[in-house]
């Protein structure tokens, strides 16, 4: 399995007068080393003796004698090895800006030189051009390392085109965070004279001590002859490195064992396994949650039943999917792609085999967060053949099932997937779709919550309780109820940063100091009896609204607030044009009988849709 294993220093690693490439398979997941990681490096290496030890890495090497190969494929140590490769440039070019202290020519000399001889630890001397490390193509690694070379450095000015948005991603983020600790200043330091000057903290002897701590540093690195080998010890040897995720060691698992079974599939298999993760939108919370609901939604069919394995839960699930690969990788996987497309059309509502109407249910079970029976959908779409229609009608029960769960915590979240595997086991068994059933199931849970809880829950003070459900009910409302195109807007769209553009404003303010305006509105002066009805009803539906200007509307007077314009003279207070706003729009005040009458009427509506 072995070739070797060896301790190797950093230097030996990055020998300038071998002609060593080491490329990461473009199978590897991308580089997510962070803050966290590069400052646990920088400061094992600065605050530990020489020859401190790194970690191990495993190559693929068809020769025993690994220090004389062109070209190592990197299995498992990308994450220490680019990031090893972007601290060296960094004390380069950190390094390259001391030159113009060094007085003596013959220091000068010596220091170029090590100059030099860093160079081309990065780039082969042969040619002077040649990358010693390839990055992974995933998540543009490679276009930005090669930005980096290119444009952020002088290394090889030019020769490469520039990455957008290189800035914001891990690469250029790395190389600033080493380039920031080492131009670090000492701080006040004082000349000859007592004035102030500016010196680094890394100045050319701590800058040198520094490199030759991690030259001399120490990675085993283990060489294997072929790929069936370096999966089996990649799921090991990862000690040092960001944990790997189920998906991850299970994709390893199918490429090791088609490959065991077809030699040189790897390839083909990894294009195979990546249009899997793009079905899942290359997001691992839910690349782990379809695994599970795969398993869960398919359990009772024999060849994917694990005996044993009644649901698939996070601490069982490479168990299970390790079974099921060992059994038929390849039948096994066309399986799990198929799905893997149906649960993109439930994830991605606005897919374009959705219709209108679909696209709309799945939107508000995913704002609702109903994804738990995505594994009754996936089951139901892919075994019985629903006119459009039908799926509607299945999803709206579950929005509503899901948004009176959410408000009553009935039932707990630790039995939906309970509930979704046995109806699942029903349909399997009875091979035939009928929603009453479905409902009942559901409805003749002891834990499902009544008509009375629910109303009662709805009268509380919903918005600190449940946020995200009081969110869904006021734009739920306000989609039901505001026919007028001129004023739609998509209440559910976020901005830049991934926060909701349109937020819950509180009528009458939520804060601990309740201003005097507010205070003479809703109690006739009276401190204590306005703080005793904010506290009562401040957090309440009737007291509710949706914004787009949160922050411009904050503690203003109630006439401020509905009579609030933008710059282009637009309302953007109650009179835009809501329906939620309605009832507000005309008032001169608002009391706490306000309060109480708007909430009615909204639970009124509520009714209506549940």
């Amino acid at each position: 399995m072995i070739n070797s294993a060896n301790a190797r220093s950093i230097s030996d690693l990055y020998n300038t007068e071998k002609n060593i490439v080491y490329f990461i398979p473009k199978y590897q997941r991308e580089y997510v080393w962070n803050k966290n990681n590069w400052e646990s490096l920088f400061d094992d290496i600065w605050e530990n003796d020489e020859n401190h030890f790194l970690g191990s890495i495993i190559c693929i090497n068809q020769k025993l004698d690994s220090i004389d190969n062109d070209r190592l494929e990197l299995i498992d140590g990308q994450q220490r090895m680019t990031t090893l490769f972007i601290f060296f440039l960094a004390i380069y070019k950190h390094m390259s800006k001391l030159k113009d202290q060094i007085e003596d020519e013959e220091d000068l000399l010596e220091f170029n030189s090590e100059l030099l001889n860093l160079k081309y630890k990065l780039l082969l001397k042969s040619d002077k051009y040649s990358i010693r490390l390839e990055p992974s193509y995933a998540a543009r690694n490679k276009e930005d390392f090669e930005h980096l070379l290119s444009h952020e450095t002088d290394f090889l000015k030019g020769r490469f085109r520039r990455s957008d948005n290189a800035g914001n991603r891990r690469i250029l983020k790395a190389y600033r965070y080493f380039g920031n600790r080492l131009g670090e200043y000492k701080p006040n330091p004082k000349d000859v004279d007592g004035d102030y000057v500016e010196e680094y903290v890394f100045d050319i002897d701590q800058s040198k001590q520094l490199l030759k701590k991690i030259n001399s540093a120490v990675l085993v690195k283990i060489e294997v002859s072929n790929h069936s080998d370096a999966f089996t010890l990649f799921e090991t040897l990862n000690t040092r490195g960001v944990p790997l995720s189920p998906i991850d060691i299970i994709k390893n698992a199918f490429l090791n064992e088609s490959e065991k079974r077809v030699k040189g599939s790897i390839d083909i298999n990894f294009e195979k396994w990546t249009l899997l993760n793009n079905n899942l939108l290359d997001d691992y919370i839910i690349q782990d949650r379809f695994l599970r609901h795969f398993y869960n939604a398919y359990k009772n069919e024999k060849s994917i039943e694990v005996k044993g394995k009644t649901r698939a839960t996070r601490s069982n699930l490479i168990h299970i999917y390790d079974t099921l690969i060992k059994k038929d990788p390849n039948s096994f996987f066309t399986k799990l792609n198929t799905s893997s497309e149906t649960y993109n059309r439930l994830i991605v509502s606005n897919h374009e085999e959705n219709s209108k109407g679909l696209t709309g249910a799945l939107r508000d079970l995913q704002n609702i967060g109903g994804a738990t029976s995505y594994q009754l959908l996936m089951y139901v779409f892919e075994n019985f053949d629903l006119e459009n229609e039908l799926k509607i009608e299945l999803i709206e029960y579950l929005v509503k099932f899901f948004l009176r769960r959410s408000i009553t915590d009935l039932p707990p979240t630790r039995d939906l997937d309970k509930i979704f595997i046995e109806i699942v086991k029903d349909l399997h068994e009875s091979k035939k779709y009928e929603l009453s059933k479905i409902i009942k199931q559901i409805e003749s849970l002891s834990t499902y919550a009544s008509d009375e809880l629910f109303f009662e829950k709805l009268e509380g003070d919903l918005y600190e309780e449940n946020t995200g459900a009081t969110r869904f009910i006021l734009c739920k409302i306000e989609e039901l109820n505001n026919k007028t195109k001129e004023t739609y807007t998509d209440l559910w769209a976020r901005d830049d940063k991934n926060k909701f553009i349109w937020t819950i404003e509180h009528i009458l303010p939520q804060g601990s100091n309740i201003p005097p305006d507010w205070i003479q509105m809703i109690a006739n002066g009276d401190k204590k009896e306005a703080k005793k009805i904010q506290e009562e009803w401040v957090h309440t539906l009737g007291n509710l609204t949706l914004t787009g200007y949160n922050s411009q509307l904050s503690n203003l007077s109630f006439a401020k607030k509905r009579d609030r314009t933008n710059k282009e003279g637009s309302f953007v207070g109650y009179k835009n044009g809501m329906f939620l706003n309605e009832t507000l729009k005309e008032k001169e005040q608002w009391s706490k009988n306000d309060i109480i009458e708007r909430g009615k009427k909204i639970i009124d509506l509520i009714k209506q849709y549940v």
